[in-house]
């Protein structure tokens, strides 16, 4: 059912993820990275020349086009969009990326050319384990792959050349938009509903086949800011406020074994301090608070703030403020109250053989901020897995299921 889309999705991926698109959180520009158009425009060129409508790239870095209806009521039918990101993490780099292939894996560890003493192994992988005699995409070892979501990326123009290549199909009107910076957590920043013209959703950028991700974290940035008294060192008794140091108690008094991200798990959210920057005049924490339920990630911030007013009575002369900007909400919230796209979805994976997976992601997609927006977008598999470093990997068989499930949906939607 899926087999005849490995070849379109294989030689996609192994196309995009050679091009480095890596966002960069400290720029401040749309897209954070100008080289994330170095994907974006040939994606736009490539849906010009398989046929599809309205083709644009937006001032926002976003690549948005149609598929038209091949059926006479379309206006009846709902316009569903799918979305998926072309840049990769900050976390590990994206140069020069040489993806290899492990044709029918027989099981067992994978080395890696670049890195002798990296293993990618069952054990410590075990969906791995699952994908015997399947073709095994990863990197060499230097570089993630960047299959997330370079492989959602593959998945959706392997639909749009399918669906504009068979006018036979049944089908409403579809849209696509491939978008920026995820990673940093601003790919749909920009986008709004009326230039996606969707009724609803999904975004192609989840792991295992067969799962469906319709709950995610809700998600603050937190920036808490300390100013001291900076003089010169030799004449510093009794006059010094180092703000470095004050930085540093500021950490050690976090609640660390219960709400950071190496002492939770499942439903728990956390604290994550990410960066501590600055000088003896003045420092700066960065957190990003996570929880799923929106009393908690309020409870995190209350910490935060509990902390500051804590060094503010300790030492008086010490300049504290703590700024919480809102990023997204779990998606749950919205999606229980609009079940289409997942009730879809379902019928779309059991048509395919597959048993749903519904899977909470710690963490937040495109989807979480679209859906808060107005347009219910749940996230579909795509197989991608261990993300954000040299191990990650994908199978290709998994990419081919991804594109069967996307076209069943379509159909379903005109049946």
């Amino acid at each position: 059912m899926f087999q005849p889309y490995a070849q379109a999705v294989e030689e996609r991926l192994l196309r995009y993820v050679k091009i480095d698109t890596q966002s960069d959180e400290s720029t401040g520009a749309v897209p954070s990275t100008a080289k994330q158009y170095d994907l974006l425009r040939p994606l736009a060129d490539e849906l010009t020349a398989l046929g599809a409508a309205d083709v644009t790239v937006t001032d926002y870095a976003a690549v948005l086009a149609t598929i038209p209806a091949t059926v006479p009521n379309a206006d009846a039918i709902p316009t569903v969009a799918f979305l998926a990101h072309v840049d990769t993490a900050p976390a590990f780099s994206g140069t020069d990326v040489k993806p290899r292939m492990h044709r029918a894996y027989a099981g067992g560890p994978i080395t890696y050319p670049d890195a002798p003493d990296l293993v990618l192994d069952p054990v410590g992988s075990p969906y791995l384990a699952k994908k015997i005699g399947e073709d095994i995409m990863t990197a060499s070892g230097a570089t993630l792959l960047g299959a997330d979501d370079k492989s959602g990326v593959a998945v959706i123009m392997t639909l749009a050349e399918t669906l504009l290549a068979d006018p036979s199909i049944p089908h409403g009107t579809i849209r696509i938009a491939f978008t920026p910076d995820e990673e940093i957590g601003k790919g749909v920043l920009h986008l709004t509903p009326a230039d996606l013209g969707a009724d609803f959703a999904y975004t192609l950028d989840g792991g295992e086949a067969g799962e469906i991700s319709f709950e995610t974290f809700s998600a603050d940035k937190a920036v808490v800011t300390l100013t001291g008294v900076s003089i010169h060192p030799g004449t510093a008794y009794g006059k010094l406020v180092n703000a470095l140091t004050w930085a540093a108690k500021f950490a050690t008094l976090l609640p660390e074994a219960t709400r950071t991200p190496e002492t939770t798990q499942d439903r728990a959210g956390f604290i994550h301090l990410y960066a501590l920057t600055g000088t003896a005049a003045e420092a700066k924490l960065s957190f990003i608070l996570r929880d799923f339920e929106r009393e908690g990630l309020a409870a995190h911030g209350a910490v935060l703030e509990s902390v500051c007013a804590a060094l503010r009575l300790a030492e008086p002369r010490l300049k504290v403020s703590c700024q919480i900007t809102p990023q997204y909400r779990n998606m749950r919230y919205w999606l229980e109250d609009d079940t289409r796209p997942l009730d879809l979805a379902v019928k779309a994976l059991a048509s395919q053989g597959l048993t749903p997976i519904f899977r909470t992601v710690r963490g937040g997609t495109d989807g979480s901020v679209m859906t808060e927006k107005g347009v219910p977008t749940p996230n579909l598999f795509t197989g991608q897995q261990d993300l954000h470093g040299p191990l990650e990997w994908i199978s290709i068989q998994d990419m081919a299921r991804s594109v069967a499930v996307c076209v069943e949906i379509v159909k379903l939607l005109a049946a």
